[in-house]
């Protein structure tokens, strides 16, 4: 018989870089999901692991190699102290996003390390994995992932967005889910205030004291990619490809540039939510703390737009790549053709056990 309660460690590294994401989490079927978040913490990358993770994209395929078992291992260590500090006893699987390497959908390759089969035997508990690969085989963009749990975990919200590295949206349109990556919002951003000796641009504080360069304003809203239509994704070599060279050409203060690329960000967001100008927009991420960004997008939109609690605007993708393994072990689908372009809906992921 199938289960209908899980108890489920869920865990997510982004490409801005945060750090590492853990939540352990109860998921309850009663007609519609429910879920308890008990314990949430991210944990920091040292200077190390965020120069080596930055660089994903320039090493030999033998580094990279090599960085996966190393960051493998690392993964196993920091989600074991996620367990023994919370004293956490009863778990039905770990599931884990990985951290994204490489992804080229284009030529059928995405790559996440921390995916390798020893992670089970390092923690000595099932792993559910490796979401992507299957549906880049089966045609599709191989993200964006999340959806399937705004469908079934956040229903009563008309958009979810979330402002991560990437600003990525999904929403219910004639009873069919769909779901892309907008822009780039966080791995810009953070990008060109580090050279400050900053992780990010606390609060948008300094994007505000910028102003617009109406030029480089055009070309980021020109770029091919927002011509394009749905399903689409994007990753760290588009970026290092499309818009870090376009915004160097400029040579503007960094002040111009944050400014600049926010009001890029929240027109953009814009667009993506003007078809249903009513709808409620759930905010999750680490760009919902930027004000100054989210004073930006309601300036472009005309949508009720909702910050929640801290927790779900940390942890939402934690969460639901936790949900993600639960619908793997019960072999539902938790990729949907309709988001990421596959031949076929189908339950995504690798289960190891120890």
């Amino acid at each position: 018989m199938i289960k209908s309660r899980y108890k489920i460690i869920g865990v997510m590294s982004g490409t801005s870089l945060d750090g590492i994401d853990l939540i352990y989490a109860s998921f309850k079927l009663n007609n519609n999901w429910e879920f308890d978040i008990h314990v949430s913490e991210t944990v920091s990358y040292n200077d190390e692991w965020k120069e080596k993770l930055k660089n994903l994209v320039v090493y030999s395929s033998e580094e990279l190699h090599q960085i996966d078992i190393d960051y493998t291992r690392h993964l196993a260590s920091v989600i074991t102290d996620f367990i023994n500090r919370h004293s956490i006893d009863e778990i039905n699987a770990i599931c884990s996003h990985g951290h994204t390497a490489l992804h080229q959908p284009e030529k059928k390759l995405t790559y996440q390390i921390g995916n390798m089969s020893q992670i089970a035997s390092l923690l000595n508990h099932r792993v559910v994995c490796n979401f992507r690969v299957q549906d880049v085989e089966l045609g599709g963009q191989g993200a964006p992932l999340v959806p399937i749990g705004d469908k079934l975990l956040f229903l009563e919200y008309d958009y979810c967005i979330n402002l991560g590295g990437f600003a990525n949206i999904s929403s219910e349109i004639n009873k069919t889910r769909i779901a892309y990556d907008i822009c780039p919002v966080n791995i810009v951003l953070n990008h060109y205030v580090k050279p400050l000796g900053l992780d990010f641009d606390n609060g948008g504080k300094l994007a505000a004291q910028g102003e617009i360069n109406l030029e480089l304003l055009d070309r980021l809203n020109t770029l091919d990619f927002y011509r394009e239509d749905p399903p689409k994704s994007l990753g760290l070599e588009w970026v290092k490809m499309n818009v870090l060279p376009v915004i160097d050409s400029f040579n503007l203060k960094i002040n111009t540039i944050l400014r600049t690329f926010v009001e890029h960000v929240a027109i953009q967001i814009g667009k993506a939510i003007k078809s249903n100008p009513d709808g409620t927009v759930l905010i999750t991420g680490g760009g919902a703390y930027n004000q100054f960004l989210i004073e930006r997008i309601r300036v472009h939109s005309k949508n009720e737009i909702i910050l929640p609690s801290k927790e779900i605007i940390e942890f939402k993708e934690a969460l639901i790549f936790g949900f993600l393994g639960v619908l793997k072990l019960r072999n539902e689908n938790n990729c949907l053709m309709s988001v990421t372009g596959a031949s076929e809906d189908h339950s995504s992921g690798i289960i190891f056990l120890p």
